[in-house]
């Protein structure tokens, strides 16, 4: 059974372990160095690896020649515990394992340009708190976070203590305390300079809205991109090519309008080997870019 982030997220929320997967000098969106293919950071969200630990993880990048990660918090935070341990790990955690991990990317020469954790609604205040910590213990200055529309005021009030953004990240599944409409993410922005996008442009076109004039009209409030495939009416993740979304033409107009924001690629689509399959998304989006 493949797991999703979703999956992940509820599955931590209510104690169960989901995934088998345990566990940078950032630099301000548009100074992140990464695989850069005219002029656009290529990067990766690290859930593409969710199939092997940390060590493989960065292996594959370094392989991949992938410099630029968006950590995902599930090759950090600790498995198999249930809900209260969690929380009680993210919140008395010794920040020193985070600057480890920092250490661990920086000799891999892979930067962890953002990282994600998605804060819910059963966030305490604490663990809200902790992650911006975290964040800047990994040297980052961007938080990524498939959060619930109702804790963003909680988020945006510590996001300006800390000055760093957090992407608000959509799915495609229309609900109320969800992000996923272009509605949801102008409502949230509203909160705070600090509340940004991170828009998934896979799950925006299975959600049947256009990627290409959300990023034309909202660019400046968008930290990164997840960069996937689907079919449109909340079809599933198919191969780089085979679906719905403009995948090309969203990389282009990053080319083309010189926008520093990273494209990370996210492999979520039934393959066959990890690495190889990145490979092909990498392939893809270098050669729409060439085009």
């Amino acid at each position: 059974m493949t797991i999703t982030r979703r999956d992940w997220l509820w599955g931590v929320g209510s104690g169960m372990a989901l995934v088998a997967v345990l566990p940078i000098d950032a630099a301000m969106r548009g100074q992140t160095s990464g695989a850069r293919s005219r002029g656009v950071t290529l990067g990766v969200q690290s859930y593409s690896f969710r199939d092997r630990a940390t060590d493989a993880a960065i292996a594959a990048m370094q392989q991949l020649g992938l410099t630029s990660c968006e950590l995902w918090q599930g090759h950090v935070e600790p498995r198999g515990t249930s809900r209260d341990d969690l929380r009680r790990w993210r919140e008395t955690v010794p920040l020193d394992e985070f600057r480890a991990l920092k250490e661990k990317f920086h000799r891999a020469k892979v930067q962890v340009a953002a990282y994600n954790i998605s804060f819910r609604d059963d966030y305490s205040d604490a663990e809200i708190a902790r992650g911006f910590e975290m964040t800047r213990a990994l040297g980052a200055d961007v938080i990524t976070a498939s959060a619930s529309t109702g804790v963003v005021t909680r988020v945006a009030s510590v996001a300006a203590q800390h000055k760093i953004r957090v992407g608000m990240h959509n799915h495609s599944r229309i609900d109320p305390n969800e992000f996923a409409t272009p509605e949801s993410f102008v409502f949230a922005m509203k909160a705070s300079p600090f509340i940004a996008v991170n828009l998934d442009i896979g799950h925006f076109t299975a959600a049947n809205f256009d990627a290409v004039a959300f990023l034309q009209e909202h660019h400046a409030r968008i930290v990164t991109l997840h960069i996937k495939d689907r079919k449109r009416n909340d079809g599933p993740n198919v191969p780089f090519g085979e679906g719905d979304t403009p995948i090309g033409a969203v990389l282009r107009l990053l080319r083309d309008q010189a926008w520093a924001i990273p494209a990370n690629i996210e492999y979520e689509y039934k393959g066959g080997d990890t690495v190889e399959e990145v490979r092909r998304c990498l392939e893809f989006c270098r050669r729409e870019l060439e085009s």
